[in-house]
C-alpha cells in the first residue's frame, strides 16, 4: 500500500441548495478541493437507503442507493424537472441536512421526474445486471401496496405499479450519476473508499428475498440479534437488533449472497471498509428477547472462509478491516491472515494503555490511521473534553510545548501525517477544526445524528497550502 492520505466525509454533508449533499456540481468542486491539497482518497459512508433515524448503517437493502443523493439540477437539465419545481425544493438552511423535508417532499418530487422519463430500456438493462437492486425495487413497491408494513405482515402480493416505477427510476438514476462522478474523481487522482455495514435489517429486501440465510424461526422472527457488548461508547452495549447470518447455511452455497454483495460494492468503489470486521471472526449474539446488549455471547464466525470467497470477486481491490472494539488475539490473527489493513484511531490512544496500538509510533505500514471515525467526537471536541492528565500526555506525545493547548491542533495533525501508517484519513470536521457540535454520530443515541453539512464558504477557510505541503513532505501524495 503506497503512502497516501484522504478525507472522510459522507455525501450527505456536501453543500448544495436542496437540503442534503448530492452527486452534482458541488461534489465535483469537493473533488477538486481534495486534489488541490494532493489528498488521494475520499472516504464515504454507506450509500444505501437510510433508516428512520437517518442512519446509513441500517437499510431496506444492502444493494440500494439513497435517492436523496440524486442531483436535481441534472434532472432539470435533462428536462425531467422544471425550474419552479426546483425552486420549491430549495433548502431553508445550508448547515444541516433537512431530513424532515426530505422524507416528506423528495420522493414525490422524484416521482414527477420518473413520470416524464422515457428511456426505460436503459433501466431494464441496468436492473438485469443488478438483480438484487431489482429485488429491492419490487420489495419497496410491495411495501407500498401493503401500507408500509414490515414484510412479515404482508398480505398483498401485487406491487404498487407507480411505486415500482419510481424506485426503478431512482436506482437507475442514482447509479448512473454516481458512475459519472466516480469517473471524474478517478480522473483527478482521487480514489473512493466505500463502506459495508456488516449486518442488514430484518425488514429488508435482503432478508425478504433470502430468509434461509439468516437465523430466523418459522415465523421469520430472529432467534438472536446483533450488537456489541458494553464498551467505550455505551455502558449497556449497543443492541443493534439486526438478524444474524446463518453462516453454516451460507458456507454451503459458497457464500453466494456475500460474494454478490462484494461484487456490487467493488463496482461502486475503489476500496471498501468492512464495518465490524471482528464479527467475521466471532460475532456477538444477543437473545431477541433482551432489552440491552449486556447478556449476549460471542459465537465463532466464518473467518478466512468468507475472506477467501470475497477475494474471488474483488481481486486486488482494497479491503479495510474495521478492527475496533473488543479485539482478541484471534481477531488480530484474522486481520493478519486476511492481508487487509486494519484501523487505528488517535482518540483511542490515550485511554491508559502505554502500549496501545492506537499510539502513532505503533502504527504498522499496513493500516489506515484516523484522528477519529464517524462515531467519534471531532478532534477539537475530543481535546477539549479530555481530563487534564490525558491532555498533558497527548500534548507531550505530539511535541506541543506551548502554554495554550487549544493551539495544539496542527501539532496533533502533523503527528498523524508523519506516522508510519500507510494511509491517514482526516474527517472533514478536523480539516476545519470544528467542535463537538458538528459531531456526525453518537453511538447508542437515536436523535440528532447524521445531520452535519459544510458550506463552500467554510471550506474556503481551510489552509490548503498546509495540507498540500504535508502531503508532499511526508510523501503521502503517491499515486
Amino acid at each position: 500500500m503506497k503512502r497516501s492520505s484522504g478525507v472522510l466525509m459522507h455525501v450527505s454533508s456536501l453543500w448544495d441548495e436542496y437540503s442534503v449533499g448530492a452527486f452534482g456540481a458541488p461534489a465535483r468542486k469537493w473533488i477538486d478541493f481534495l486534489a488541490d491539497m494532493e489528498f488521494g482518497i475520499w472516504q464515504v459512508l454507506p450509500f444505501c437507503l437510510p433508516d428512520e433515524c437517518n442512519s446509513p448503517y441500517k437499510s431496506f437493502s444492502a444493494f440500494s442507493g439513497n435517492p436523496y443523493f440524486i442531483d436535481l439540477e441534472t434532472l432539470k437539465n435533462d428536462g425531467l424537472l422544471t425550474a419552479d419545481e426546483l425552486e420549491t425544493a430549495k433548502q431553508r438552511s445550508p448547515y444541516l441536512c433537512e431530513f424532515d423535508r426530505l422524507q416528506n417532499e423528495r420522493l414525490p418530487l422524484l416521482a414527477k421526474a420518473a413520470s416524464r422519463f422515457t428511456e426505460w430500456d436503459k433501466v431494464d438493462a441496468f436492473l438485469k445486471e443488478q438483480p438484487q437492486t431489482a429485488a429491492f425495487c419490487r420489495f419497496m413497491a410491495l411495501k407500498k401496496a401493503n401500507g408500509d408494513l414490515p414484510w412479515t405482515a404482508w398480505t398483498v402480493d401485487t406491487p404498487d405499479s407507480e411505486a415500482l416505477a419510481l424506485w426503478q427510476f431512482t436506482q437507475y438514476t442514482f447509479f448512473t450519476q454516481w458512475k459519472a462522478l466516480k469517473s471524474y474523481a478517478n480522473s483527478r487522482g482521487i480514489s473512493i473508499i466505500g463502506d459495508i455495514p456488516i449486518y442488514v435489517a430484518l425488514d429488508s429486501s435482503d432478508v425478504w428475498a433470502n430468509p434461509t440465510q439468516f437465523q430466523l424461526d418459522e415465523q421469520h422472527r430472529p432467534r438472536c440479534v446483533a450488537g456489541v457488548p458494553p464498551d467505550y461508547f455505551a455502558k449497556d452495549g449497543q443492541l443493534w437488533g439486526n438478524p444474524l447470518y446463518d453462516w453454516d447455511r451460507m458456507e454451503k452455497d459458497g457464500f453466494a449472497w456475500w460474494k454478490e454483495r462484494m461484487r456490487f460494492m467493488t463496482t461502486l468503489f475503489d476500496g471498501v471498509r468492512i464495518d465490524h470486521f471482528r464479527g467475521l471472526e466471532s460475532y456477538y449474539s444477543i437473545p431477541a428477547t433482551e432489552k440491552t446488549a449486556k447478556n449476549g455471547k460471542w459465537v465463532k464466525g466464518p473467518g478466512m472462509k468468507l475472506i477467501n470467497a470475497l477475494r474471488e470477486v474483488c481481486g486486488d481491490k482494497l479491503l479495510i478491516a474495521e478492527d475496533l472494539g473488543d479485539i482478541t488475539p484471534e481477531v488480530d490473527q484474522l486481520v493478519k491472515d486476511s492481508g487487509c489493513p486494519g484501523m487505528r484511531v488517535l482518540q483511542f490512544a490515550f485511554l491508559g494503555d502505554p502500549d496501545s496500538p492506537h499510539l502513532p509510533h505503533n502504527y504498522p505500514a499496513n493500516c489506515i490511521a484516523y484522528t477519529g471515525t464517524h462515531d467519534n467526537n471531532t478532534l477539537l471536541g475530543y481535546v477539549w473534553e479530555l481530563n487534564d492528565a490525558d491532555r498533558k500526555q497527548l500534548m507531550a506525545y505530539c511535541g506541543y510545548s506551548g502554554e495554550h493547548w487549544n493551539r495544539s491542533y496542527d501539532t496533533i495533525l502533523r503527528t498523524m501525517f508523519q506516522s508510519h501508517a500507510g494511509t491517514v484519513i482526516i474527517p472533514v470536521q478536523d480539516l476545519l477544526l470544528y467542535g463537538a457540535d458538528t459531531r456526525l454520530n453518537t453511538p447508542g443515541t437515536a436523535e440528532g445524528n447524521w445531520r452535519f453539512r459544510v458550506t463552500r464558504e467554510q471550506l474556503a477557510t481551510v489552509d490548503s497550502a498546509k495540507f498540500r505541503r504535508w502531503n508532499r513532505l511526508y510523501r503521502r501524495n503517491q499515486k
